[in-house]
């Protein structure tokens, strides 16, 4: 067995370069499918499409799929197993790689979802992508690593609760709906999975006037999050702004809200904008 194989799947090795461990669970497939909760959806996009056990449930549910998948291999597979469904396009490439609105501009209008087993190494930048993107759609279901699952979906006060948690909640109602034992993937990983939804807000209500200030501020309370916001964010500002800020600077990051985040943005950038005058 080569370097980049771990188990035999059928004529299949799993690679290790593409971080694969299969769901072989049916009822956890339909389960997932089915946890998509929008009225009329008239299009779903598959993020790594795999051996297709999440394909074959969203060709049924979903007047439209395009899956993606990297693995040309896979790609071959999923032919033979699913055969030529009208209703799907199979794309070879690497999602990190996919021009999103070209891709969603083949697609009917209506409201879209994206959902994946996404491989752990590439978890958050995948997810990132889609937040970026998050106007495309109108819900995400992803299985990712449990823990993961946990700190996007966490809530502030503990110790799960940071950057992942604050960039998706910012963008869409984040819900942890299940925990997936690794004894149902192939080859078994050695953490459980768990599987989140996404519902994204629609228009701009509660964004930040400045996303990249917003970014900015939260990543550099959280690289330090048990000092208090009067020290870390006195490395990103001077103190003639911090002095006018109406909020509690003795505070934690991981005690504010991604509300208070965004006011906290908000009274920087217009202090900023007055200073500039």
């Amino acid at each position: 067995m080569g370097r980049n194989s771990l188990r035999r799947k059928g004529d299949f090795f799993a690679k290790r370069r593409f971080s694969q461990n299969f769901l072989k669970d049916k009822n956890i497939a339909r389960k997932i499918v089915n946890s998509v909760n929008i009225p009329a959806p008239v299009a779903a996009l598959e993020i790594g499409a795999g051996t297709g056990m999440l394909t074959q449930y969203l060709v049924r549910s979903f007047p439209r799929v395009i899956a993606v998948e990297v693995d040309s291999q896979l790609v071959k597979m999923l032919s033979e197993k699913l055969g030529q469904p009208e209703n799907l396009q199979v794309i070879q490439q690497d999602f990190l790689s996919v021009d999103l609105a070209n891709l969603i501009g083949i697609l009917p209008e209506g409201a879209k979802i994206v959902v994946g087993n996404l491989p752990y190494h590439i978890t958050t930048p995948v997810l990132f992508k889609i937040l970026d993107n998050h106007s495309f759609f109108r819900q995400a279901i992803f299985m990712v690593q449990k823990e993961v699952g946990q700190r996007i979906a966490a809530t502030p006060g503990g110790k799960r609760y940071g950057i992942l948690s604050v960039f998706s909640q910012l963008y869409a109602k984040v819900e942890y709906l299940f925990s997936v034992p690794a004894h149902l993937f192939y080859p078994k990983p050695g953490v459980d999975s768990g599987v989140i939804r996404l519902t994204f807000r629609q228009g701009r209500e509660n964004i930040p006037l400045d996303i990249e200030l917003f970014r900015t501020i939260v990543r550099g309370t959280f690289n330090q999050r048990r000092k208090m916001l009067q020290n870390t964010l006195s490395r990103l500002f001077p103190q003639t702004i911090l002095s006018r800020l109406e909020i509690d600077l003795s505070r934690r990051p991981e005690t504010l809200s991604v509300e208070e985040f965004i006011q906290l943005t908000d009274q920087i950038k217009k202090i900023k904008n007055i200073e500039r005058q």
